[in-house]
């Protein structure tokens, strides 16, 4: 932890020196931008809320990365497992919704996503450890199911009763998470996403199961020589990771869309990857990542409203400065050669 403090100041300027880069390459002025780009982020409330609320999914999908990686279990699902969440959520809202109370509704909605998305992890580390299909390929594929799964499900059994458009039924405004102020989008998620780094943290460096994980994640031979059960804490992992991807969803079915369709992820689970790596797996240092990450897509409609770049520009951004933070890790773990000394 302590190394990681020192070469924080590092990052934070290797992280902002790939942004003037990156302006500059595309031709855009500097200084113009990035004060376009501050308005737009951090301007005004409705700058800060934007910012928030585009980070908090990216803090719990990143808190679901950084748990199955620390497992060695590369999840690329966090989109699949963010979208069944929603989906779960949607059908307990269809099937037992009415006559509910609003404050029960909204916990059965989010408990509803946690499980969804925890089983859909599930068995991809189910898949992994009982059939040898690897993540990276097993997650890809369910990410497709999930899609057409939602596509189904919105245009069938769950869509809304005018049967007008492809959706679900909205989410009555009582049982919304409440918000910090009526005309923003800001609202109680963004505790939710503080409450799960403090339990993800506790997890992973304060309880044997936590210990259990990084060791497998480390070392499977070394684990099993200590009698862990590694594909126990594998299935786990991946279990773990899909619940809070799932509740991600959640959060965004309840505290922002309402209601799920086609477009109900901002393709928030892919983002996660490069979240999740340019926080170093580790939960504190994802919500600053995410914040980097919320910041700069808050900030896009800005940047593109008043520059000639479109907002496809951030993503640009954010690809170069995970590549930069590998060149900046590469070389602070480089270490010196030294000369021997003659016998």
């Amino acid at each position: 932890m302590k190394g990681r403090l020192i070469q924080l100041p590092i990052y934070v300027v290797g992280l902002f020196l790939v942004l003037l880069l990156t302006l500059a390459i595309f031709g855009l002025p500097i200084g113009k931008s990035l004060a376009l780009m501050a308005q737009g982020a951090f301007g005004n409330r409705f700058g800060i809320s934007r910012t928030v609320v585009k980070t908090v999914p990216l803090i719990l999908t990143g808190l679901g990365i950084v748990v199955s990686w620390r497992a060695r279990m590369y999840n690329i699902g966090g989109e699949g497992q963010f979208l069944i969440g929603g989906l779960v959520g949607a059908t307990f809202f269809k099937l037992l919704g009415s006559g509910l109370p609003p404050l029960v509704l909204t916990c059965g909605v989010l408990i509803s996503c946690v499980l969804g998305g925890a089983l859909y992890g599930w068995f991809a580390g189910w898949l992994y450890t009982r059939r040898g299909v690897e993540t990276v390929i097993s997650t890809i594929l369910l990410n497709f199911i999930a899609l057409q799964l939602l596509a189904w499900a919105v245009t069938g059994p769950l869509q809304e009763s005018a049967h007008a458009l492809p959706q679900s039924d909205a989410l009555p405004a009582s049982s919304m998470l409440a918000k910090f102020d009526p005309q923003m989008d800001l609202n109680a998620g963004a505790f939710v996403a503080v409450i799960a780094v403090l339990l993800v943290t506790l997890y992973l460096f304060w309880t044997k199961s936590g210990f259990e994980l990084q060791v497998v994640g480390a070392n499977a031979r070394v684990a099993r020589a200590n009698r862990i059960d590694a594909k126990r804490v594998q299935e786990r992992a991946m279990l773990i990771s899909g619940a809070l991807c799932g509740l991600a969803g959640g959060v965004e079915f309840t505290g922002i869309a309402g209601r799920v369709d086609t477009s109900f992820s901002q393709q928030w689970g892919f983002l996660a990857i490069p979240v999740a790596l340019l926080g170093g797996l580790h939960p504190v240092y994802v919500v600053l990542s995410a914040l980097y990450f919320g910041a700069l897509l808050a900030s896009s409609d800005q940047l593109s409203r008043f520059t000639p770049a479109g907002s496809t520009l951030i993503y640009v951004i954010q690809a170069v400065a995970v590549l930069g933070l590998v060149g900046i890790q590469s070389a602070l773990s480089r270490k010196p050669l030294t000369q021997e000394e003659p016998a």
